[in-house]
């Protein structure tokens, strides 16, 4: 029982990281980025968001790496 409830976290936790990874805006913005650039320089970046949202994927991955572990050592 207790490994259903701990897979169905896991699967949760998949989701949250999956959701904030590709929330984060990338380094290099390609050619959106090539139109969109004025704008930034214009309205500014959401450098505080973008720095939250790091933080938060570590801390997701790293819950993430110990829940991997603890289902594979918990057969």
């Amino acid at each position: 029982m207790l490994k259903v409830i701990i897979s169905v976290l896991y699967v949760f936790i998949c989701l949250l990281l999956i959701t904030v990874v590709v929330l984060q805006s990338g380094k290099s913005a390609g050619l959106s980025g090539a139109i969109g650039g004025g704008a930034e320089s214009l309205f500014g970046k959401k450098k505080g968001l973008d720095e939250w949202l790091a933080r938060v994927t570590v801390w997701v991955a790293v819950v993430f790496a110990g829940a991997s572990l603890l289902l594979v050592v918990w057969k």
